[in-house]
């Protein structure tokens, strides 16, 4: 974990609700796609952990929604402002698990983290397939960036106006890989639970204090133990999980 100050070389609109911000400074910390960093944001107590899309040797790409007012707040902020950032939080994917079809499931804003681990897939010679979830057509986005890097995109909606008609859970019964990653909602991690094929990995969103395991805050029940979501997670094994204290 590092704390450093980050200038906004990017802040646009680019779904419903959903901005992309560009990120240039001191990215080293990073270490592995699935992790995250908190935001300081002026004026607001708590810092605001969001999952890193994707990352180079100077900037770093993070995908949020506006939920709250301090979602809304980072939305209207203009190139050139500084934040304070903590980075390289959390664990990350295990890419050597993946197998060479491997799937990942990214429902709505859970989709970002996917984005850099599809583009590791491909440069290790992977072919995986990326299903994005999401309520409305005018929510979609990167589904063009996800076909660029080489994936198998299908797009699924709950309106049906874009892609298929359903949800992820409708569709993955009838695709085949060889393991699985996801990230988004609780409620769609659980329904997946039930219908999955393989092992996999859960990227789990969660309600954080401190974002760095000193408040205990984020604390969820395992077979091995108590583990904390912002530093042993926030992926966590499919085998490993006990739904009914997540």
């Amino acid at each position: 974990m590092t704390d450093n100050i980050y200038k906004i070389l990017e802040n646009e609109k680019i779904a419903k609700g959903t901005y992309r911000m560009i990120l240039g400074g001191d990215v080293s910390g990073i270490k592995n796609c699935g992790q995250f960093v908190n935001i300081r944001l002026e004026g607001f107590y708590l810092r605001r952990p969001i999952s890193v899309c994707d990352y180079d040797d100077s900037t770093m790409t993070l995908i949020y929604k506006t939920v709250g007012n301090g979602t809304e707040f980072m939305s209207t902020l203009p190139e050139g402002y500084e934040l304070d950032i903590l980075i390289g939080l959390g664990n990350g994917f295990d890419l050597s698990k993946g197998g060479e079809t491997p799937l990942l499931v990214g429902g709505g804003v859970g989709l970002p983290p996917m984005y850099n681990l599809c583009k590791k897939l491909v440069a290790e010679g992977k072919k995986p397939t990326v299903l994005l979830g999401f309520k409305t057509s005018d929510e979609v986005f990167y589904e063009e960036e996800f076909a660029a890097l080489g994936a198998n995109v299908v797009v699924v909606t709950e309106d049906g106006m874009k892609g298929e008609k359903g949800m992820v859970t409708d569709v993955i019964p009838s695709l085949d890989y060889s393991y699985f990653y996801a990230c988004g909602p609780m409620a769609m991690l659980k329904a997946m639970a039930g219908i999955m094929k393989t092992e996999g990995e859960y990227s789990f969103e969660q309600r954080m204090g401190c974002g760095f395991g000193a408040c205990m805050g984020c604390s969820c029940k395992t077979k091995n133990g108590f583990k904390r979501i912002c530093r042993e997670g926030p992926v966590l094994s499919s085998e490993e999980i006990i739904w009914e204290e997540m």
